[in-house]
């Protein structure tokens, strides 16, 4: 079957993308910018059934003559984590954007993952789930809904959040919303109903709840994955956090944004329980419980195989509009600090420690002075240092990379560029390049800011001891080590 996949890149697409071409299908992948799809991690093979087109949902002539022929279309596209106040509106006009496009082609089956929306009083993002849900029922082809609390995987935001605190925190003084039960599903499981689903005309404009085979409250879900880690943990529940101050509670311990943090915390009001398991009749798969699950995530993250990451969208950090833009340092307006050092041994030995920048191997030099910069950025609702990266040898444009977002990762030349989303009082790269004197090779490192108003240049001269100190030793250690 020919396939239309939109949200390839993020966390569910880059899982159910190697399913879809595993079962034969030709996927057709839809993309903002061609530049994120990670070329490198598949084989020629895989590639063959695999083409990228490249749109903007927020743009409908950008759709226009696009693809004709679709069996099939998943729309795996949310704003969970928008910090867009306007994020409800947005979502609905992505949608109905989609399903002028799709009218236009011979698609028979649209498929679209939401969120459980059983509960009274929902939350915004719910609210939005659903608003999207009824605009795709439109579209001319039949539509399939399916409905998932929190999804336990690695990399998942969930499985990661709760990572977060109960490894951290031997005792947690929690809001009261840690009694709401939901009924936490394993990744695999969100892919083989996704997959399962296709072309099923008993599905076909229907909506089914997808969930494990246990009810928990999260509570409950905190303790059993420190059971798993062989932890011991006490949870004291409090009524006195409010969602504001719970949102600020999860920013400050774990890698989360504040944006999803207070979308999670808005969410987790409600509960989010399958009302019936009618899709099992369609796709009967064997269900994981929810140790299950943690365990195969588990098992992900030590074998180093983590497919893909909450983190890595885009539209957490508020580049999405200016993604491509910001692929091209600017030149004019800007401060720059650069440094260089010749070496001699193998250039793939440097590339290879460039590329395991961050993360668990740090920045090769003052690891303790970037790791204040990120408990800084946290106190004033940045990111801060914690997210790390998704592989600690490989990157892919697209990926975060603790602070940073990687624009450009092109290995075959050693070219790494990367934006930084920490609060600034304006707009900073750092660049890693190479280049050729006479017999030696040179490695380039570039760091570039564009100063916002007066608070933008007196920032820049603030840091410049802290460059001094750091750049030079790092970039030698890149080299030597």
């Amino acid at each position: 079957m020919k396939i239309l996949l939109t949200g390839a890149t993020g966390y569910i697409g880059r899982r159910l993308l190697p399913v879809l071409i595993e079962a034969g299908h030709q996927v057709f992948c839809l993309l903002r910018d061609k530049r994120r799809f990670d070329w490198d991690d598949f084989s020629e093979e895989f590639l063959k059934n695999v083409s990228v087109v490249e749109a903007d949902l927020n743009e409908p002539d950008s759709l226009k003559g696009l693809i004709s022929e679709v069996d099939v279309a998943f729309y795996l596209v949310h704003s969970m984590s928008s910090s867009d106040p306007d994020f409800q509106a947005l979502e609905a006009k992505s949608a109905q954007h989609f399903v002028q496009f799709l009218d236009t082609t011979s698609c028979k089956h649209l498929i679209y993952l939401s969120g459980i929306v059983n509960d009274a009083n929902l939350s915004d993002h719910l609210l939005s789930r659903k608003n999207v849900e009824d605009i795709l029922a439109k579209a001319r082809a039949p539509l399939t809904v399916l409905r998932a609390a929190i999804i336990i995987g690695s990399g998942s935001a969930s499985f990661e959040i709760i990572r977060d605190l109960v490894e951290k925190l031997p005792v947690m003084v929690a809001p009261k919303w840690l009694n709401t039960r939901c009924q936490p599903i394993g990744i695999r499981n969100v892919v083989e109903y996704l997959s399962g689903v296709m072309m099923k005309p008993q599905a076909y404009n229907q909506t089914f709840d997808i969930g494990g085979t246990e009810i928990l409250t999260y509570k409950q879900m905190l303790l059993g994955f420190a059971k798993v880690r062989g932890l011991k943990r006490v949870i004291i529940t409090v009524p006195v956090l409010t969602p504001k101050l719970s949102s600020l509670w999860l920013l400050l311990v774990t890698s989360t944004t504040f944006s999803l943090a207070r979308s999670l915390v808005s969410s987790m009001k409600n509960e989010v329980v399958c009302r019936d398991n009618r899709i099992l009749e369609i796709v009967p798969i064997k269900l994981n419980d929810y140790m299950e699950a943690l365990q195969l995530a588990f098992d992900k993250i030590s074998q180093k195989n983590v497919v893909s990451t909450w983190k890595d969208s885009i539209s957490l950090y508020g580049i999405t509009n200016y993604f491509n833009e910001n692929m091209q340092v600017p030149e004019h307006g800007v401060f720059t600090d650069q440094r260089s050092v010749a070496f001699e041994r193998d250039k793939e030995e440097v590339i290879e420690n460039i590329w395991s920048i961050g993360g668990n191997r740090g920045w090769y030099f003052g690891n303790w002075m970037w790791n204040v910069r990120g408990s800084m950025d946290i106190l004033v609702g940045g990111v801060g240092i914690r997210r790390g990266r998704r592989s600690d040898t490989e990157l892919w444009a697209g990926d975060a990379l603790d602070f940073w977002r990687v624009l450009v990762a092109d290995r075959s030349i050693g070219r790494l560029l990367l934006y930084a989303e920490m609060k600034l009082p304006g707009e900073a790269w750092l660049e890693f390049k190479f280049k050729n004197e006479g017999t030696k090779t040179v490695l380039q490192q570039t760091a570039t800011f564009r100063p916002l108003g007066l608070w933008g240049r007196l920032y820049w001269y603030s840091v410049l001891p802290f460059h001094a100190l750091i750049f030079p030793k790092m970039l030698k250690n890149i080299v030597r080590k």
